[in-house]
């Protein structure tokens, strides 16, 4: 699927805009835009594709991405279904490199900022204190205007200067790809259908047909873009998700494995040990310390 630009509106007399999404779901498809954004999950859990990055997202996930790398958040089936006690919701800021003038992030005070911008090109998951105290911040922001707003946000990007908690999303190859013109649309559709049907077989014929590619020209495509096989990148999704599902106590292993895209016990647990390197059992007992 093809990423559309989507834009949100701002407000005449604001620099850039600040604002809180709530619904029964996140309502935006796989999308880009022009702005830096800074999205906030305040409620709700599920899946979220930065550039080639899947990841997996609860409340409290802080996300900073830069312009014109393709995104979307994904609510698990609880929210996409209304069966969630209450509507998902997130805080998102967005803004243009020049929304404070020409020359804003050309002075000295900024430049420690700035090198966290380029990083900006893949996206980065905030951790850590950093996470802690920008969340604070932009709570405060949606009843704050004026003066107190643009102070918060300064505030953001002082931390985010000294911040060394984050994990960088979308990989080197992706901006790459994507700036060279290099197929980007048959990227994303790769990329969309396996965060989309991971949870079942995908064989390579299937996924090479969904982009007219034979298997053998996919397989080339794919090792040079994601820098492993396409086997290898859909166990790391599949076994990501068991990694969410495993701290649902509710969920015994053997579901955990189905509902991960696994028919059987034995492979799961031999895919899992061979990324994480301990066993489903053994990674839950970690999420009790």
């Amino acid at each position: 699927m093809k990423a559309v630009e989507y834009r949100l509106p701002q407000e005449l007399d604001k620099s850039f805009i600040v604002f809180e999404e709530k619904g029964a779901f996140f309502p935006c498809p796989w999308h880009y835009h022009p702005e830096y954004e800074l999205v906030l999950v305040i409620k709700s859990t599920g899946r979220r594709m930065v550039g080639d990055h899947i990841g997996y997202f609860q409340e409290g996930d802080l996300v900073f991405m830069g312009p014109q790398l393709p995104h979307v958040w994904v609510n698990d089936e609880q929210y996409i279904q209304s069966q969630s006690k209450s509507a998902a919701s997130a805080i998102v800021i967005q803004f243009v490199e020049k929304f404070l003038g020409e020359y804003f992030f050309n002075i000295p005070e900024i430049e420690a900022f700035k090198k966290k911008l380029k990083l900006l090109k893949r996206g980065i998951a905030i951790n850590g204190k950093a996470r802690e105290k920008i969340s604070g911040l932009m709570r405060g922001m949606l009843l704050q205007n004026g003066l107190q707003r643009l102070a918060a946000l300064i505030t953001i990007f002082d931390i985010l200067s000294g911040c060394t908690e984050f994990e960088l999303l979308a990989s080197p190859n992706y901006e790459k790809v994507v700036r060279a013109g290099n197929s980007p649309d048959r990227f994303s559709t790769i990329t969309e259908y396996i965060m989309n049907n991971f949870t079942k077989d995908i064989t390579l014929p299937e996924i090479a047909g969904v982009v007219n590619m034979g298997v053998t020209a996919f397989c080339h495509f794919f090792k040079q873009h994601h820098k492993v096989t396409f086997v290898e990148y859909l166990n790391a999704v599949k076994v990501g998700y068991a990694c969410k599902l495993l701290g649902d106590k509710d969920e015994s292993i053997v579901d955990i494995a189905y509902h991960s895209g696994y028919n059987t016990l034995a492979n799961f647990n031999r895919q899992f040990r061979k990324l994480k390197n301990m066993t489903p059992s053994e990674y839950r007992k970690t999420l009790n310390i």
